[in-house]
């Protein structure tokens, strides 16, 4: 199911789900978010904790071609300047491979992006929760999300270390945490 290009509180971008014609742009923008020199020109660059890659075009294949998932690709003037994945995993949804163009970071892009990627959740699937994981030590990252809504868990997974598909660690203390989000939610059920 793909969705047609909605309007945004933004004005000029438009979400739709993306399609295998867009998986080298949307890698492109994703590496250029995380690793490399590139990525060091917004704020969510890894760059200082892994180098190599951070996604390839198989696994975004995967997501935009697997039936309980969907990647959100974010327009503007006609090319992609952001995306994130969604992917229904039973009693909530799953938010990963958030990616924001360097060059647009900061200017709150990433909030429009998060609402209407909590709005499609819910709407799709019927979720009342958005899960996601982020690396521990991005503090300035986890601190951004907790001031969207989303609270710390404190749950920890493992780092996939020896796997290059998701980086090559440039230290030995990473590991993922949970942060939870209730979504879906009428005015009166927020108090």
């Amino acid at each position: 199911m793909h969705t047609a290009p909605r309007p945004s509180t933004h004005g000029d971008l438009s979400f739709r789900d993306a399609t295998e014609a867009d998986v080298d742009e949307l890698v492109a923008l994703i590496e250029s978010a995380y690793r490399g020199d590139d990525s060091r020109a917004g704020w969510t660059t890894e760059a200082d904790i892994l180098e190599g890659q951070r996604t390839d075009p198989e696994g975004v294949a995967a997501v935009i071609t697997s039936p309980d998932s969907k990647l959100l690709a974010v327009r503007r003037a006609g090319r992609i300047v952001a995306c994130c994945q969604l992917e229904h995993r039973g009693e909530h949804a799953y938010f990963g491979m958030f990616a924001v163009s360097p060059a647009l970071q900061g200017a709150g892009l990433g909030k429009v992006i998060m609402a209407e990627a909590e709005r499609t959740a819910h709407e799709a699937w019927g979720v009342r929760e958005m899960h996601m994981t982020v690396i521990s030590v991005r503090e300035e990252l986890i601190a951004w999300y907790v001031r969207r809504g989303y609270r710390r868990t404190g749950e920890m997974s493992p780092f996939p270390y020896g796997d290059e598909r998701f980086g090559v660690p440039q230290r030995d203390d990473l590991q993922f945490e949970l942060l939870v989000k209730e979504i879906g939610l009428r005015a009166e059920e927020v108090g």
